[in-house]
């Protein structure tokens, strides 16, 4: 089943095209990269399968449910992790965590609290601490920490790796592991190439509207990637095309 299902969208935005006929699809248990340069229509494509853009053309369906229909349904069936995430600095991590769990009417308990930090790789004598004196990488762990507690069968990340050390990032690729056994679909925009290759099941170029997608393969290298990020890159890709099914 693809939990994210974006079929020949389009979108304006003051009569210039963002995103032109894109075709994209993420299957359950399945880790999506997608890259693209900046103004390629990354974050449009977030906001589009979250309901807050207008599409000119096409459809999207989350989890089977028309985004453009339902968009209050469909969000509940969407957990997001902003490039930025903000937390209350004043508040700990644990208190963070029970706001925006109680907020999404989901269980705050503490044994809940407990599971997702530890999967998260968040130390627990961190929980208790103000979030003013976390990392950003450990803000970071929070906002995923909530993300995967809400049990959304589609997990959506922006840049989720942006500022993290090799460590946190090392972390990160393995509780993507975690979350595809328990089939969650996810999809994440990233400028991290060599990560996209490192943890992702398929990786997608994105620029111009248009996309080309390359199923992961011990094949794949940094060279594959690179020219869909120089200038003109993508000029002769058409919408939707794809470089292996």
């Amino acid at each position: 089943m693809h939990a994210i299902d974006i079929d020949s969208i389009t979108v304006q935005y003051q009569n210039t095209t963002i995103i032109n006929g894109l075709t994209l699809r993420v299957k359950c248990g399945e880790v999506y990269a997608l890259l693209g340069a900046n103004g390629a229509g990354k974050t449009t494509t977030l906001n589009s399968i979250m309901g807050l853009t207008s599409l000119v053309a096409g459809n999207i369906n989350v989890a089977g449910v028309n985004v453009a229909n339902n968009p209050i349904t469909a969000r509940k069936n969407i957990a997001f992790v902003p490039e930025n995430v903000a937390l209350y600095p004043h508040l700990s991590g644990a208190e963070n965590f029970e706001y925006f769990m109680r907020l999404s009417g989901h269980n705050a308990d503490q044994n809940t609290r407990a599971e997702a930090f530890n999967t998260v790789g968040l130390p627990a004598n961190a929980a208790e601490q103000r979030v003013s004196a976390y990392s950003k990488g450990m803000r970071q762990k929070v906002a995923l920490a909530i993300a995967i507690s809400r049990k959304a069968p589609v997990l959506l990340m922006d840049e989720p790796t942006s500022g993290l050390d090799p460590k946190a990032t090392a972390e990160f690729h393995a509780l993507l592991s975690t979350l595809k056994q328990q089939d969650t679909a996810i999809l994440m925009v990233t400028h991290d190439i060599i990560g996209a290759i490192a943890c992702a099941d398929k990786v997608g170029c994105l620029t111009q509207g248009g996309i080309q997608e390359f199923s992961q393969t011990a094949d794949l290298q940094l060279a594959d990637l690179i020219p869909y990020f120089q200038h003109g890159g993508m000029t002769q890709i058409n919408a939707g095309a794809t470089e292996t099914p």
